[in-house]
């Protein structure tokens, strides 16, 4: 887990070395810079595997200079295979795996890899650049484009320069999303690599190609037996486990009161010889703490449980934090005690176990949920349900009646999948869902609408929002976090599974409910999920009301690219007045205005 750099651009050493030292929470271990041909490589690494100086970035193996962020968990697979081949190895690290796979099968290494990856190796021959980012979109891999010069970097913040402007799209899209999807980044000429993809630059003509190596695959369902499909999907999990286990620093369990988190560490104990070192975080506010559950996993699984009680104060310190280390305007609350978590875990281990990418494959999440609730009125034509969704629902149902009103007023579940994931009510003066497109999921590659809906999450709101939040949160103390439900063999088994071995009468996840129960008794772990959030509607009334009334004072919501300044007006006097809760709207715009003020850059 480390930050990695490159350019063709003829900077300096030092102002090389400047750009590294602004994100150096990525790699504290070692900073690393050399120069071939007019490109420079860097590198800051933490250090994981082969913690000897012999490992160190950038690394070269005959013409070939590679910088690498992340772990391949088979490389002991691929090692033997060049070993065969007659490689020789002078390292026990991945990155001399990979760097001499490469060598040896160029692109065709990527459908090797099982692992969390962003790098880019210079062949110093050809005087080519190649680039590859993971699969599921685990790692960070941000490049600059334009008329032939390159910058490459896991974060944006060494890319930012005199010359930057900010992209309005990527405004308009994040004040639906409440982040910046790939491959937009919110600086022009600033993008992301796709996940599954990789990028090819000749530095002779002057040109670069992105092309894709592995994506979703359109649904086949298998003719399994439920039990069958338990038995092959645990042994996936043993195995994604097992692979995530090899370390040569201290690591440890994150362990909340979900599902997930609690059938990785108990896998995990299960497979350590000695008790694994769990972490959880709890709220003093009773509506969101799951320490409680969290502590009776660790005594059934046998762990040695950390527990940090967390109040408004602790989570609120959090946020100059936030915005220094995250780069882009990015409004996921839940990153405050992510942050929080990681600096915890920090003091005991340097890896740490997740449960992160469940909900995604195997239907966990309620917003999901809402097309199930569609279901139920879509036989309304829709002349009449978009009249009946100017009925007052909401008061029937307690939410807000924008919620309502998506549901009601849909065309069809297309239109309700994709307000989903951007918005009921968007704060856009005019909202432009064209961007959506170079997902490609409009192509379906699922006809079960819940598995529509769970692949939006998979390709959109995983790599974007939750790996982003847990990759900053945990880069920001130098832990390297790792999610055996992303590893990408269950996501593609999940994806042949009958929607109801995964979602059957209401019950979510009832597969890996089934395989947690051969560890935990049913009665502990089937409690209401409170999900790893904060009270944010309640601080921003209280203990944020007269920094958030500062920070969006007219002169700077004018400044915002598309907003609809009175709609969002409106919105948070209703949420300061305790009527609905806008927590969401608000929380992203006071977030947009801290990044703004954090890099000075004009919004337009």
């Amino acid at each position: 887990m480390c930050g990695i750099y490159i350019t063709n651009i003829p900077f300096q050493k030092e102002e090389v070395i400047d750009k590294l030292q602004s994100i150096e929470f990525r790699g504290p271990d070692y900073l690393g810079y050399e120069t071939k041909n007019g490109v420079s490589l860097g590198h800051l690494r933490l250090a994981i595997l082969d913690l000897d100086q012999r490992s160190n970035q950038p690394y070269t193996f005959k013409q070939f200079h590679i910088v690498f962020n992340g772990e391949i968990y088979n490389f002991d697979t691929i090692k033997q295979e060049l070993v065969v081949l007659g490689y020789d190895f002078e390292t026990t690290s991945d990155t001399e795996v990979l760097i001499k796979g490469y060598s040896k099968w160029g692109k065709d290494l990527l459908s090797k890899l099982n692992g969390m990856f962003a790098f880019a190796i210079y062949d110093s021959v050809k005087n080519t650049v190649f680039c590859a980012r993971d699969r599921m979109g685990v790692k960070p891999f941000f490049y600059y484009w334009k008329d032939g010069e390159f910058e490459i970097c896991s974060q944006l913040r060494p890319l930012v320069n005199a010359q930057s402007k900010v992209s309005q799209q990527s405004v308009s899209i994040y004040l639906d999303c409440g982040y910046v999807p790939s491959p937009y980044s919110i600086l022009e000429n600033v993008f992301k690599l796709p996940p599954g993809n990789f990028m090819e630059i000749d530095l002779v003509n002057g040109t670069k190609t992105v092309s894709e190596y592995w994506n979703l695959k359109p649904v086949v369902i298998r003719d399994i037996s439920y039990e069958e499909a338990k038995k092959e999907l645990h042994e996936l999990l043993l195995d994604a486990v097992k692979i995530r286990l090899h370390s040569d620093v201290p690591l440890g369990a994150f362990l909340s009161g979900g599902i997930d988190s609690a059938l990785v560490s108990a896998i995990a104990s299960k497979i350590s010889k000695t008790p694994i070192n769990t972490f959880t975080i709890g709220f003093e506010d009773p509506k969101f703490d799951e320490s409680k559950v969290a502590k009776q996993f660790s005594e059934i699984i046998g762990s040695n449980h950390i527990e940090t009680i967390c109040g408004p104060n602790d989570a609120l310190a959090m946020l100059p934090k936030l915005i220094m280390v995250y780069d882009e305007p990015f409004a996921d609350s839940s990153a405050l005690p992510s942050l929080l978590l990681n600096a915890v875990t920090k003091e005991h281990v340097t890896v740490a176990l997740s449960g992160d990418g469940g909900d995604e494959s195997f239907i966990g999440y309620y917003h999901l949920l809402l097309v199930e609730k569609f279901k139920k009125v879509s036989f309304i034509p829709y002349f009449i349900r978009k009249i009946l969704s100017e009925f007052k629902w909401y008061k029937v149902f307690k939410t807000r009646p924008e919620t309502i009103k998506g549901i009601f007023g849909a065309r069809d579940e297309d239109e309700l999948i994709v307000r989903i994931f951007t918005s009921f009510d968007s704060l856009q003066k005019k909202q432009d869902v064209r961007w959506l497109h170079d997902y490609k999921i409009f192509k379906y590659l699922a006809k079960e609408s819940l598995q529509k809906a769970a692949d939006f999450n998979i390709k959109l709101w995983l790599e974007n929002d939750s790996n982003v939040k847990v990759d900053r949160a945990s880069m920001a103390s130098a832990i390297e976090v790792r999610s055996p439900f992303l590893d990408y063999r269950i996501v593609e088994f999940a994806r042949t599974l009958p929607i109801k071995y995964r979602f059957r009468n209401g019950v979510t996840k009832k597969i890996i409910r089934d395989i947690l129960s051969d560890y935990i008794p049913e009665s502990i772990f089937n409690q209401p999920k409170k999900g790893f959030s904060i009270p944010l509607g309640d601080w921003i009334r209280k203990e944020l009301k007269n920094e958030i009334l500062f920070a969006l004072n007219d002169e700077f919501l004018n400044t915002v690219p598309n907003l609809d300044v009175q709609k969002f007006k409106r919105q948070m006097e209703l949420h300061m007045t305790e009527k609905y809760d806008y927590s969401f709207s608000i929380w992203k715009l006071f977030v947009l205005s801290k990044w703004q003020r954090e890099f000075k850059l004009q919004l337009r």
